[in-house]
């Protein structure tokens, strides 16, 4: 056990991941001979691909829904505008540590287990290419072990078309090999997993192929042939047929939870594995814990999450109606934008009838304007426990992959082919409005307000995108759906925040008898338990000058070439045959 304990950490410092595969020894320095012999073998080198390739954060990236405090490169404008040095994520040792593996796999005496890490490690390659393909375009393929004397290392970036063909090899060998489970498998890949993931890889492609004219990698017009009859789209609606079809999971819906069980699929502590089919596990016994819920709360720390009322609009009545065709939907009261919503908005952010319990006893909280920046303060993933706020930790599990998202890409697809219909929506659609107390009806014309949001016309496209935002909101799917569909100008919004009916008056939001919020133009008051917002501050104004929504403003700048990021300086130093995308050139 000594030495195997040494041995692998030999292996594992030696394949950490850099941003050079320049950096690496060769894998016969190391006794590779004496190892990948048993199964244990196998799972103990195949771990860190769990931990190195999959996000630890369930907040989504830069995007047009999600106000906060700390801006990515990728918006910022100026100097932050330029090609970097290293880093963006140009890193390879990841696909190293694959591809050693499926190179020494057959050295294990256990076939079975052969078999297994075979088609975990190519569904883990396909996931690593999936990455690259949105960060950089056309990247260089690579499914041998390379040392650093390799020529391979020194090729130009295959392109696209090549690298997503691949990405298909892999993940089909995967599912198709028999090496995946088919049982329920929140903690490890399963043959359900692996269709989830063609499917969202399926779907990105094929709608940014439709919404992109161009591949901007090369400048150049897109190989017609490459996307013939709408390949990539029929991948994606196969594999989500498939996956619905097998009658594994279903959505966590009960009509008497209707208030409160979206939410519970974020914050139980268990895997609520009916619907979620891919997560971390935290749990208390173990002391495995995360600080998700101060970090929505903390004014130091956090980034002071919270929505865009652009957004918050968008959820419909519970009725089926549309908040939006209210003539006065920008001047009501924050009060009133939560009557008779969908129910995910009051388990999304803090409404008038929000608690939590402060040293065991439960009271009424309004949001906090000191930490949210637009008065709609996130609370999807948060423990409702004060304590877990001044200690920074939780322990409720946090969903990688839900149900949910396959309904979602199953619709957009069918609806992209044009075989959206009465059947499908039933499917799909309506039963995630349904779970959350919601009319699941099919609208009969295109909603006018997500007609301008978008620029798109098709009522179908224009609700599937509504619910997508809606039902997996900081998940981590929001900026890749801009990019695909190619509304990256959507980065640059106004941000807004609730409706401020004049200065100098303070407001009591949630109804308990206490005011939260005064917007001033000049030194702030004493009031207790009030939030000042001074407007001379160069980030807030008010939509009306005196009266009017709560505006936050941060200079923002995403132009037509961030929808990729460049390749780095050192990349390039060192091999200048990998060329520049196109609009960093």
């Amino acid at each position: 056990m000594k030495r195997l304990i040494i041995l692998a950490a030999t292996l594992i410092a030696g394949l950490s991941a850099c941003d050079s595969l320049l950096d690496k020894e060769p894998l016969d320095r190391v006794t590779q001979f004496d190892y990948f012999k048993t199964r244990s073998d196998l799972e103990l080198f195949s771990n860190p691909f769990y931990d190195n390739l999959l996000d630890k954060t369930p907040y989504d990236e830069q995007n047009d829904l999600l106000v906060q405090m700390t801006l990515s490169d990728v918006l910022y404008g100026g100097d932050k505008r330029t090609v970097p040095n290293t880093g963006g994520g140009w890193s390879w040792g990841n696909l190293r540590r694959i591809n050693t593996l499926l190179e020494y796999v057959d050295q294990c005496e256990d076939k079975k287990a052969v078999t297994e890490y075979t088609a975990l490690a190519k569904f883990f390659r396909a996931a690593f290419y999936f990455d690259k393909v949105k960060r950089f375009g056309d990247v260089p393929w690579y499914e041998v072990q390379l040392g650093s004397a390799d020529e391979a290392l020194y090729k130009p970036r295959d392109s696209r078309e090549l690298i997503m063909t691949n990405m298909i090899k892999d993940i089909d060998e995967a599912i198709n090999s028999g090496g995946l489970t088919e049982d329920i498998s929140t903690y490890r890949v399963n043959k359900w997993a692996a269709l989830a993931l063609k499917a969202r890889f399926c779907l990105f492609e094929g709608t940014y192929r439709k919404y992109h004219r161009v591949d901007p990698s090369t400048g150049k017009a897109w190989d017609p042939e490459y996307n013939k009859d709408n390949k990539w789209l029929r991948e994606a609606a196969d594999a989500c047929e498939e996956l619905m079809e097998a009658g594994v999971y279903s959505l966590v819906n009960s009509p008497a939870n209707v208030a409160t069980q979206y939410r519970s699929l974020f914050t139980s502590p268990s895997v609520l594995d009916q619907e979620v089919m891919w997560a971390r596990e935290y749990n208390d016994e173990k002391n495995v814990r995360h600080d998700v819920t101060w970090y929505f709360t903390s004014g130091s720390m956090g980034q002071g999450w919270s929505l865009d009322a652009d957004f918050v609009y968008t959820y419909l009545n519970r009725d089926g109606s549309r908040f939006t065709d209210r003539a006065d939907y920008k001047s009501t009261t924050y009060a009133e934008q939560f009557e008779n919503r969908d129910y995910r908005l009051q388990q999304t952010v803090i409404s008038p009838e929000y608690r939590k319990l402060v040293g065991g006893t439960s009271k009424l909280f309004a949001p906090d304007l000191s930490v949210s920046y637009t008065g709609y303060q996130v609370i999807k993933f948060n423990i409702d426990d004060k304590a877990y706020e001044s200690a920074s930790v939780s322990y409720n599990s946090l969903p990688i992959m839900r149900y949910a998202e396959v309904l979602l890409n199953y619709a957009e697809a069918k609806a992209e082919l044009g075989e959206f219909s009465d059947d499908i929506w039933n499917k799909t659609i309506k039963p995630l409005r349904e779970r959350a107390g919601v009319d699941g009806k099919r609208p009969t014309s295109a909603d006018p307000y997500l007609q301008q949001y978008y620029g798109l016309s098709d009522s179908d496209l224009l609700e599937i995108r509504r619910e997508r935002a809606i039902e997996l909101l900081l998940e981590g799917f929001r900026y890749n759906d801009l990019m695909r569909w190619h509304a990256g100008e959507l980065l640059n919004k106004q941000w807004y925040g609730i409706y401020i009916p004049a200065m100098d008056t303070s407001y009591d939001l949630n109804g308990d008898g206490i005011n939260d919020v005064c917007v001033i133009s000049g030194e702030a008051g004493n009031e207790p338990g009030v939030t000042y917002i001074v407007l001379d501050d160069s980030k807030y104004s008010l939509e009306n000058g005196t009266t009017g929504r709560l505006l936050y403003t941060v200079g923002r700048n995403f132009e037509e070439k961030r929808y990729l990021r460049p390749i780095p300086k050192t990349a390039l130093n060192i091999n200048p045959d990998l060329g520049q995308n196109y609009y960093w050139r």
